[in-house]
C-alpha cells in the first residue's frame, strides 16, 4: 500500500504519495484535470526549470536569497532541466489556461528537492514554493517565457539540423540524376522534358527557402515575458530583474533572449507564437508536396509513372504478396497533415474571444503542446524521409528515356520552326496512330534528320 502524507494549502488538507516532490497544488490539478493523458514536453519543463534556476541565482546575487536556499533552488532546478524528475509532473495539457497549474507543479517539486538537497547537507532549512522558487515571477510570465525558450532551441538545436540533412540529401541526388532525362508535366499531363536532376534541385530549393524562413521566424521567440509578472505592469518583481534573466538565460541557451519591447503585448497575445507556427505549417506542406511528387513518380512498379525507384523497406500488402508500399512518403504526408492541424489549434487558442482575452492568453498550456509536438514531427519526419527515402532512391534511366521520346510535348520545340499550328498537327497525328513525334516528323521529313535530332534533342529543351 502507498503510503500517504498530507499537506495543507489555502484551500485545506491535500493527501499525496509520501515519495512524492510535488505538493498540494499539483495534486489538485491531477485530480481536476483527467483529460487527455498528455504531460507537457520535457523540453518545456526544462525551459520552466533554466528560468527558476535564473530567477534563483539573480536574487543570490541581490541579496534577496541566503546562499544556502538559492544554491539548492539552483541544484534542484538542474535536475528537473536534466530530465531526472520528469514523472514528477502529471499535470494534463488541458489545465488552466495560463499554465499556473504546471508552473505550480515545478515550483513544489523544486522547493521539496531542494529542501532535500540542504537537509542531506545536514543544513535544513524548508524551502516554500511560492516565496522562494516562484520569487519575483508570476504564471503568467514565466510560462510564456518558458514556451518561447523551449521552441527557439528545438528549433535551434533539433528542426533546422534536420532539415539542413534533408537538403544535403536532396542536392546529392540532384547532382547525381544530372545527366538523367525525363518528362516534365504540368496538370499531371506530359510536357516539355526536363533533367530528373532539376526536380530534385528544386525540392532542395524548397528546403533551403524553409530553412530561411525559420530563421526569420525564430528571431520572434527572442523576446520574453518574463519580469512583466502578472499583468505586465512587474508588480513584485526587482527592478531589472527582466533583463538579468534574459541574460542567463541567453548564456545558459547560447541564443540571444532579451526583454520584451513591451510586456503587455508579450503576456497578453500570442503572436510570435503564432507567426512561428505558420512557419511551421508552411514547412509542412512543403515536405508534403515533395513526398506526394516521389510517391506519384516512383508509382508502378509497371503500371504506373515508375521514373523512380524507391526504397523495398517492408511488405506492403496482408493480401497482395510482393507488394512494395512507398510508406516514408506516406508517413511524411501525414505529418503535414498533422502540423496544419497543430497550427489550426494554435491559431484558435491565440484568437480574441477564445484563448486570448486582454492581459493575458488562457490558452497558453494547448498551444504549448501543439507548437513543441509540430517540432518534433518535423524533426523526426525530415530525418526519416532524407535517411530512408531519398538517399537510397534510384533513377529508372530506361523508363524516364522511354517517356521522354513517346510524350507529344515534344513537338513543342518545333514551334519556332514550323509554327504552332503545324506542330499542333503533327502531335495530333502522333497521338491519332500512336507513333512517336519524331516518327512523324521523319515521315513527314518536316526537317533534315540532323535538324530533327537537334532539334528533339531532350537536353538542348532542359537550358543546357
Amino acid at each position: 500500500m502507498t503510503k500517504m502524507r498530507q499537506e495543507t494549502d489555502s484551500l485545506g488538507t491535500v493527501s499525496l504519495p509520501a515519495a512524492a516532490l510535488y505538493g498540494p497544488q499539483t495534486a489538485r490539478a491531477a485530480e481536476n484535470f483527467p483529460i487527455s493523458g498528455w504531460a507537457l514536453p520535457q523540453e518545456f519543463i526544462a525551459a520552466v526549470a533554466l528560468v527558476k534556476q535564473a530567477a534563483a541565482q539573480t536574487h543570490r546575487q541581490a541579496g534577496r536569497l541566503e546562499d544556502n536556499i538559492a544554491g539548492a533552488i539552483i541544484n534542484a532546478a538542474q535536475e528537473v532541466a536534466s530530465g531526472k524528475w520528469t514523472d514528477q509532473f502529471p499535470v494534463d495539457v488541458f489545465q488552466t489556461g495560463s499554465g499556473t497549474s504546471t508552473n505550480m507543479n515545478a515550483n513544489e517539486v523544486i522547493a521539496r528537492r531542494a529542501t532535500q538537497i540542504l537537509e542531506e547537507s545536514n543544513r535544513a532549512t524548508t524551502i516554500h514554493p511560492n516565496d522562494h522558487v516562484n520569487m519575483g515571477q508570476s504564471s503568467n510570465d514565466v510560462i510564456p517565457t518558458a514556451l518561447h525558450i523551449s521552441a527557439a532551441l528545438a528549433i535551434q538545436e533539433e528542426l533546422v539540423p534536420a532539415l539542413q540533412r534533408l537538403f544535403n540529401s536532396l542536392s546529392s541526388k540532384a547532382a547525381q540524376f544530372d545527366t538523367i532525362m525525363k518528362i516534365g508535366r504540368t496538370h499531371l499531363m506530359d510536357a516539355v522534358p526536363v533533367k530528373l536532376g532539376q526536380e530534385f534541385a528544386g525540392w532542395a530549393g524548397q528546403i533551403e527557402a524553409s530553412l530561411r524562413m525559420i530563421s526569420s521566424c525564430k528571431e520572434s521567440l527572442y523576446e520574453l515575458a518574463i519580469g512583466g509578472t502578472a499583468v505586465g505592469t512587474g508588480l513584485n518583481a526587482p527592478k531589472g530583474f527582466s533583463a538579468q534573466i534574459c541574460e542567463k538565460v541567453a548564456e545558459a541557451t547560447g541564443l540571444p533572449f532579451h526583454p520584451p519591447g513591451n510586456h503587455f503585448t508579450q503576456q497578453g497575445a500570442r503572436d510570435a507564437v503564432v507567426f512561428v507556427s505558420g512557419t511551421l505549417r508552411a514547412v509542412a506542406l512543403v515536405l508534403g508536396k515533395i513526398a506526394s511528387d516521389i510517391r506519384l513518380l516512383g508509382s508502378g512498379p509497371r503500371c504506373g509513372l515508375g521514373e523512380l525507384l524507391l526504397p523495398a523497406l517492408q511488405p506492403g500488402s496482408s493480401i497482395m504478396p510482393g507488394k512494395i508500399n512507398p510508406v516514408i512518403c506516406e508517413s511524411v504526408i501525414q505529418v503535414a497533415c498533422q502540423v496544419v492541424g497543430c497550427d489550426t489549434a494554435i491559431a484558435s487558442g491565440a484568437t480574441g474571444g477564445v484563448g486570448g482575452l486582454l492581459e493575458l492568453n488562457v490558452a497558453m498550456p494547448m498551444i504549448t503542446w501543439n507548437l513543441l509536438t509540430a517540432i518534433r514531427l518535423l524533426t523526426n519526419a525530415a530525418k526519416t524521409f532524407a535517411d530512408k527515402c531519398i538517399a537510397d532512391i534510384k533513377a529508372n534511366e530506361d523508363r524516364c528515356r522511354e517517356l521522354v521520346e513517346q510524350s507529344l510535348a515534344m513537338v513543342t520545340a518545333l514551334t519556332p520552326r514550323i509554327g504552332y499550328d503545324a506542330a499542333a498537327e503533327i502531335a495530333k497525328e502522333a497521338y491519332a496512330t500512336g507513333k512517336t513525334i519524331r516518327q512523324i516528323c521523319s515521315d513527314r521529313q518536316v526537317l533534315s534528320p540532323d535538324d530533327l535530332d537537334s532539334v528533339l534533342d531532350a537536353r538542348r529543351q532542359t537550358g543546357d
